[in-house]
């Protein structure tokens, strides 16, 4: 029987402690782009499917509009990605990517990579914790 009661035992810390180890990883990869974690997911998003909706991306990153605006604000003056509303509906904001988003994705990506390789964790590894956590998000999510 686990003993609940125990710091070790608790999944939820578990997951905090190697969370904040992976968001510092990224962190120290991502400060020569100036660019913050949260904001690498948005280019992440935006590489996988240019053109979404300030709502469509806010969904797709679980972020809340109080928190995207400020960042995407931050980013279309930093040059990353460009907003505009849309023609077919003007409630829509639509984000698109910007030249200097695509000129880095490559050795942002390249690096991002490295890094996790010099965790010495097999490609086998990665997918059966991203298949894992997948699973466990949906198991709290639908209880």
């Amino acid at each position: 029987m686990i003993d609940f009661l125990t710091l070790k035992n608790q999944l939820c810390f578990a997951l905090y402690e190697t969370s904040s180890e992976l968001t510092k990883l990224y962190t120290n990869v991502l400060k020569e782009f100036e660019l913050t974690y949260p904001q690498y997911l948005v280019l992440l998003a935006l590489w996988n499917k240019d053109g979404l909706t300030v709502k469509e991306l806010g969904n797709e990153l679980s972020l809340g509009t109080g928190t995207l605006t400020p960042m995407l604000a931050r980013m279309q003056t930093n040059g990353w990605l460009r907003k505009h509303r849309s023609t077919e509906d003007e409630r829509k904001v639509l984000i698109h990517l910007q030249e200097k988003a695509q000129q880095h994705k490559q050795v942002i990506t390249e690096k991002i990579a490295s890094e996790i390789e010099l965790c010495n964790i097999s490609i086998d590894e990665y997918e059966q914790l991203i298949t894992l956590l997948h699973s466990l998000k949906m198991k709290i999510t639908h209880r």
